[in-house]
């Protein structure tokens, strides 16, 4: 069983259709935990989430509280159902079973685009660029969708301006001012992600999913990468992010969800994960 990313733009994110539901079996053993922040309320809850599809049991009885403002890391093998889950709370895949809810509003059978209009954002593994735009461009065409589509903006100059502007200020955001009339298919691939991240802030999400934001990136551009994702979190997001690399993980997080066969094996702290022996078993090869 392998995680699967089936779309690969922001444009699509708002527009694809939802797969039907399909399943993962599994025994992992119980949640250690995964409840908010005391005090916070949850800004994205799961609860109870199933995925069957066909025979296989993809996502198995999967919980997760997370308040407004944390930084959650999802780590686990590969195949232990962490961009699956993405799917299930972006809408690219429907859950079999449970609930999935943004800021307490029932989402789990919306549409994609609507989840993105109630401020869910997200990036892919793989890149979701106009390759052949300016850096400027791809952002203005992500702002351009938060107000309503390029038409519109194609009849009101004016708004085409703001969106101009507002797309440069997410590029200097990023650190990629000086790269805004660029060509984004020549950018290394650190600045791509920088651009993927700065096409999201252009629709304001509330809430941001990054999946492997590091895959593909050479070791120079993580800690560049890695200040801009902090300096997202900072800013009031609610991030949550799939990563391999636990150096990224473990430096950036609140806390991290630890999957497993498709089911949640642990939601703790960094320091209390990395040190629970049944974690350190299933993903970390066991213990030191």
């Amino acid at each position: 069983m392998s995680d699967q990313p089936p779309l690969h733009s922001v444009q699509q994110l708002l527009s694809a259709q939802p797969v039907p539901s399909a399943q993962p079996v599994l025994s992992a053993q119980p949640v250690l935990s995964a409840q908010p922040v005391p005090g916070a309320q949850p800004v994205l809850s799961i609860e109870h989430v199933t995925l069957q599809i066909g025979g296989a049991r993809i996502l198995n009885d999967v919980s997760l509280a997370i308040p407004k403002g944390e930084m959650l890391g999802v780590i686990g093998p590969n195949g232990a159902g962490k961009t699956t889950l993405f799917n299930v709370i972006s809408g690219v895949l429907f859950a079999t079973a449970g609930v999935v809810r943004l800021n307490g509003r029932t989402i789990t059978r919306e549409p994609i685009h609507a989840r993105a209009r109630a401020g869910l954002g997200r990036t892919f593994q793989t890149s979701s660029l106009f390759a052949g735009l300016t850096a400027t461009e791809n952002v203005r065409l992500a702002a351009q969708t938060k107000a309503g589509g390029a038409t519109a903006l194609g009849k009101f100059p004016r708004a085409r301006d703001a969106a101009t502007r507002l797309a440069e200020q997410r590029l200097a955001e990023v650190g990629l001012g000086a790269h805004r009339r660029s060509i984004a298919g020549g950018l290394s691939h650190g600045d791509k992600r920088k651009l993927e991240i700065a096409m999201l802030m252009a629709m304001d999400p509330e809430v941001i999913l990054l999946d492997e934001p590091m895959a593909g990136v050479g070791s120079g551009d993580v800690p560049g990468l890695m200040e801009v994702i902090r300096q997202l979190h900072h800013g009031g997001r609610t991030v949550l992010m799939v990563e391999h690399h636990m150096e990224v993980v473990l430096g950036l997080v609140d806390r991290v969800a630890v999957m497993h066969h498709g089911e949640l094996l642990a939601c703790d702290t960094p320091d209390a994960v990395m040190g629970n022996p049944t974690v350190q078993s299933a993903y970390l090869g066991g213990a030191a």
